[in-house]
């Protein structure tokens, strides 16, 4: 398994495991036939988002969706459109409860997977439906689940909770300073959230729904509580399904990352220079001076960490191979299965000749080649500047 980011997911990483993604829900609030984590937000369905949050953290071992059993096939198409490894789809129940404890099932019972999976030290369960969550706080809460038995994000209620007596006036109210709302993720050591859902009676299974007070109720557990960040919020309705869209539309403009050769002429590496510092007042920007026909790991790294926009500063002679060998490695990285790549290439000509034409097939290559790239959903576009 590869190791986590930064010290607390490395030690994340020693510990064997996996994560369970109840997706079974009908989505009545959010009104419409389709449930919500099928919606889609900018073209991808939500619950793909939940899943891949959850794949790109390299020391999770297995992910296990649960479905509805109409949704089986939707989601078995989800998984190999959008590219996903270590994905198990597991039919669900009729509650959240029922449909959790099935995921759990197919680490202890071969009748709920084709082949049992390996059992993990520590299982995270998380809504499918919540699809900003990021590798620090699921590290946090594997690492407390680790030491406590059970752990859980948590956030601070926003609104005061009131209690209504039995002709509707209110009866008391919760001190809000002394509550918090519990969020996702959690995580438990696998054999004490395993063994409390083996006792639930039918009430549990059917009305309740939270974790954390089953591994309390049945297995005498205190989870530690987790500080969470305010992403972890989780779509409801669908005005939230606007929120996620334009939360996503935002991070994907928040860095770029500019490439020069190095082995272009010295005019083209000034360029290099002064585009970054154009441009670092308005966004995050990286600068490197690399050789994409090598496998720099620096552009790896910037890659990994979820980059989407690039500029590829080269001369006009050798822009097409250059562009494309990007492409490549862009296309090994799979980023561009999540969201769009957006890919300029710079062409700095200069040469003596003023003319400012192109040739019909050079023009010709480079409308096939941005077509071509499309279809990886790599957005590539072209700038040919005439330098003097």
């Amino acid at each position: 398994m590869e190791p986590g980011s930064g010290s607390r997911g490395a030690a994340a990483g020693a510990v064997s495991v996996s994560a369970v993604l109840p997706a079974g829900g009908s989505g009545e609030r959010l009104g419409g036939a389709t449930p919500k984590q099928f919606c889609a937000v900018q073209g991808r369905p939500l619950v793909s988002y939940a899943v891949r949050a959850m794949e790109r953290i390299g020391w999770i071992c297995d992910i296990i969706v649960v479905v509805s059993p109409e949704n089986i096939e939707t989601m078995k198409t989800i998984i190999e459109k959008y590219g996903h490894k270590r994905v198990t789809v597991v039919e669900g129940g009729i509650t959240r409860h029922r449909s959790i404890f099935n995921g759990l099932k197919v680490f202890a019972e071969n009748k709920f997977c084709n082949h049992l999976l390996q059992k993990p030290e520590v299982v995270i369960i998380h809504d499918a439906v919540r699809p900003f969550v990021e590798e620090d706080i699921v590290s946090k809460v594997v690492m407390a689940a680790k030491e406590h038995g059970a752990a859980g994000a948590i956030r601070p209620l926003v609104s005061t909770v009131v209690a209504s007596a039995a002709d509707g006036c209110l009866d008391h109210s919760l001190e809000r300073a002394r509550y918090r709302a519990s969020e996702m993720p959690q995580a438990f050591l696998f054999d004490i959230i395993y063994e409390a859902y083996q006792q639930c009676t039918d009430y549990d299974l059917d009305y309740g729904t939270e974790c954390l007070h089953l591994a309390l109720k049945y297995c005498k557990t205190n989870a530690k509580l987790v500080e969470g960040t305010a992403d972890l919020w989780k779509v409801t309705y669908k005005r939230d399904l606007y929120a996620a869209e334009s939360i996503i539309k935002d991070n994907l403009s928040q860095q770029v990352c500019v490439i020069t050769e190095t082995s272009v002429k010295e005019t083209i590496e000034q360029v290099g220079f002064l585009l970054p510092e154009a441009l670092k007042s308005q966004i995050k920007v990286e600068a490197i001076s690399i050789s994409l026909s090598k496998n720099d790991s620096h552009l790896q790294n910037i890659i990994s960490g979820h980059c989407y926009n690039f500029v590829c500063v080269n001369d006009k002679k050798h822009a097409i191979q250059e562009t494309q060998q990007l492409v490549d490695m862009l296309e090994k990285s799979n980023i561009p299965l999540l969201y769009p790549v957006v890919l300029i290439s710079v062409h700095l000509d200069i040469s003596e000749d003023n003319s400012f034409s192109i040739g019909i097939e050079e023009l010709t290559t480079i409308i096939k080649f941005a077509r071509e790239t499309k279809k990886k959903n790599i957005l590539v576009y072209g700038l040919l500047i005439q330098y003097k």
